[in-house]
């Protein structure tokens, strides 16, 4: 059982927890804006800016393939970022993976084009990207935890749904930037300049962030796990002090099953979401529909509108039946849209495209809103931004990575979107079996799975079948330490 002289830390009080989430949003939003930006100037300019020489489709292959880079930077940035997280504090990561990504995107509005320097800009382009990708990889789990960590366990679900609402924001902020851009210059002046103004944009938000950003205090649950682990530091070396030094260590070691379940959880929710924003705009616009850019567009700017709404809602809700079935309901409905969505966009009709984007983001709000809280839940203090970000961005080198890639060679391949609705169908089937193997996470008290040393049997005590200072069992708060062969 934990301590009772370990007292749980202080709650932050109602009137700050408001801040702490506006500063956790503005990040966010700034994030994926730059983030999102890449993939939508991949699907309408990039092919003709940096790969010009090839035929529209395999530029456009070749373009979300720089984009796919992005993403297997993330998870590298998960291993960085949680490792210094977990040791130095969420907040100071927080603002470097904002100056990075907003180095790295107002960067790409400088690059010189194909024409200027040849086979140089995209290698410059994909280096870039590579920031970008290195620098989400350790802004989420930073973002969710600060919020997750800050009080009002009750509607924690609903609090840390909140940074989550910055992808459909920063999707709408990107999204909208190009859409009136689009609208107000021609098609040579926007591929000409115009697509640089929203990457340059980019600079001025990343100085509203910080300023936002370095206002809020660190995590008062990581503060107080901070402390004990000082304390332990001062009484002896134990075993554990390699997993104090090393959260991946003990993430590896305690948590392996939850890592597992959240990178199971994370197929559906990152293959359909690229499927529904980013590839949407290549098969709209491909000669199989005929869809004009400024329609596809205006037709994902609608639905993050709506996507941004009901996050919120889907998060409160789990705080009233549970983190899974909110999480299943989604993962169910992005796999029986997959259909309709196709059929829908098929019919060329405007309406009918908002109605197919808009339910697919619904249905995907339903896992992204509690994800937040979810992932916090399942990992002790020291070792949660490693074990939440490891999870979430590893998952995503073999899902959203590819995503618009796998979609845009199967409508190359077989001219249909049959095969393409059998992807997301099989993605939606894989988080349906991880989501239903995990335990529910909603009354877990995420300083009562910090290990204490009241909890830590002595050496002599727990021989060799328990490894010293072992985290107790997640799945049971307050339990005793779970036993090495658990």
């Amino acid at each position: 059982m934990a301590s009772a002289a370990s007292a749980p830390p202080t709650p932050t009080a109602p009137a700050n927890l408001p801040r702490i989430v506006a500063a956790s949003l503005v990040g966010t939003t700034i994030e994926w804006y730059d983030f999102f930006l890449y993939g939508s100037a991949a699907a309408l300019v990039f092919n003709k800016v940096f790969f010009p020489d090839t035929d529209p489709l395999v530029g456009t292959l070749l373009s979300f393939l720089t984009y796919a880079v992005g993403f297997a930077a993330r998870p590298i940035g998960a291993l960085v970022f949680g490792h210094y997280g977990d040791r130095l504090g969420r907040k100071k990561l927080l603002v470097l993976s904002l100056l990075l990504m907003g180095g790295a995107t107002c960067a790409i509005g400088l690059l010189p084009t194909h024409a200027t320097v040849g086979s140089a800009a995209p290698v410059l382009l994909t280096a870039l990207r590579l920031v970008q990708g290195f620098a989400l990889g350790g802004e989420w789990g930073g973002a969710v935890l600060l919020v997750s960590e800050h009080g009002d366990a009750r509607r924690r679900g609903f609090w840390a749904s909140w940074p989550q609402t910055g992808a459909p924001a920063g999707q709408l902020l990107a999204t909208g930037v190009l859409s009136a851009l689009t609208a107000t210059l021609s098609d040579d002046a926007f591929q000409s300049w115009g697509w640089r103004v929203p990457f340059l944009l980019s600079g001025v938000l990343v100085l509203i962030g910080l300023w936002i950003r370095l206002s809020v205090d660190e995590s008062p649950v990581f503060k107080a796990a901070q402390a004990r682990a000082e304390a332990r530091k001062a009484e002896a070396e134990t075993a554990d002090d390699l997993a104090e030094k090393l959260p991946l260590v003990a993430v590896l070691r305690h948590h392996w099953r939850d890592v597992l379940v959240a990178m199971g959880a994370r197929m559906a929710e990152n293959i359909s979401y690229y499927v529904i924003t980013a590839f949407v705009l290549v098969y709209a616009t491909s000669d199989h529909v005929g869809l004009g850019k400024q329609t596809a567009l205006n037709s994902v700017l609608i639905a993050s509108a709506v996507h941004f709404a009901v996050i919120p809602a889907w998060g409160a809700l789990s705080d009233r039946i549970g983190r899974r079935p909110v999480y299943l309901l989604g993962a169910a409905g992005v796999g029986a849209w997959a259909f309709p969505f196709f059929a829908l966009i098929d019919t060329r009709d405007f309406g009918a495209l908002v109605l197919a984007v808009t339910v697919g983001l619904i249905f995907h709000g339903a896992m992204y809103a509690p994800q937040a809280a979810f992932f916090s839940e399942m990992f002790a203090t020291r070792m949660r931004y490693s074990g939440a970000s490891i999870g979430a961005q590893f998952a995503s080198v073999a899902a959203g990575a590819p995503a618009p890639l796998i979609a845009t060679a199967l409508l190359a391949d077989y001219d249909s979107s049959v095969p393409i609705a059998l992807y997301v169908i099989a993605a939606a089937l894989l988080t349906l079996v991880a989501v239903g193997a995990a335990k529910e996470t909603r009354d877990r008290d995420l300083a009562g799975i910090e290990p204490t040393p009241a909890a830590r049997p002595s050496a002599a005590a727990q021989g060799a079948n328990e490894p010293n200072g072992a985290p107790q069992n997640v799945n049971e708060p307050g339990a005793a330490p779970r036993s090495a062969s658990a």
